[in-house]
């Protein structure tokens, strides 16, 4: 969103609404969902989701979706925000990373040979578990050769503030308490919401999408790899320092 007038939780909450009424319609190509299946790994067996006594055979709910969205203002228009969200995944956590452009020209291209990924800087806001900040930055590694490197500007909040962190269920319930507004959704922010998926989710319904299935403990759908790639976005969970 843009910068609000004030923190005043009315101010806030408009431009909120101001992102979603400029969102873009969903398109069901730049959509992904999925199903996870039965697994078995270390000598454990995981269920499927219609495994689930609860759940009816052949169901087709998704439990896996990625969505590539764009906002159409001046700001961000043909910039992709690639989002995903999913249960029985290898990790739990919740996370915001902003990958920078791939530079034009670069002048270090020899020096990161083949892998691309290190060729872009990218700050990520880590929201659970282990609440960080950290940017990912390419330098120099000491000494007389031009080789680079990619390192870690890291603030650990449970290092710097040693002190309990409150977690989101206290924090909005004294919010609550105080009379708080700003984390609290408002009802034209939750129609705007519903306005934008409302359309899509019929869609995915009258077709009957099937979701793609996805082994249970794994990192999704590998249509989600697809729908990345297709818009030059590298989800974050793939490497192996993350």
């Amino acid at each position: 969103m843009e910068p609000p007038v004030s923190l005043d939780a009315e101010d806030i909450r408009n431009e909120k609404v101001k992102v979603l009424r400029s969102m873009k319609p969903i398109l069901l190509e730049d959509v992904v969902v999925g199903q996870y299946k039965g697994h078995s790994k270390g000598g454990r067996s995981h269920p499927a989701y219609i495994d689930d006594p609860t759940v009816p055979k052949g169901s087709l709910t998704p439990t896996f979706a990625a969505a590539a969205l764009f906002i159409g203002n001046a700001r961000w228009d043909g910039v992709p925000f690639l989002m995903k969200a999913g249960k029985a995944l290898h990790t739990k956590r919740a996370e915001i990373r902003v990958q920078f452009r791939h530079v034009p020209g670069n002048l270090y291209k020899r020096n990161f040979g083949t892998d691309l990924d290190k060729a872009t800087n990218e700050l990520v806001l880590r929201v659970q578990p282990d609440e960080a900040i950290y940017l990912k930055i390419n330098n120099k590694v000491p000494g007389l050769g031009m080789r680079l490197d990619r390192s870690d500007l890291n603030l650990l909040y449970s290092s710097r503030y040693p002190r309990e962190i409150p977690d989101a269920y206290e924090r909005l319930l004294l919010d609550a308490i105080e009379g708080e507004r700003r984390l609290f959704i408002r009802s034209d922010e939750l129609d705007a919401a519903w306005a934008l998926f409302t359309p899509l989710l019929k869609e995915i319904e009258n077709k009957k999408i099937a979701p793609e299935l996805y082994p249970y403990g794994s990192r999704g759908p590998v249509g989600a790899h697809y729908l990345a790639a297709r818009h030059n976005v590298r989800w974050g969970d793939l490497g192996g320092d993350d």
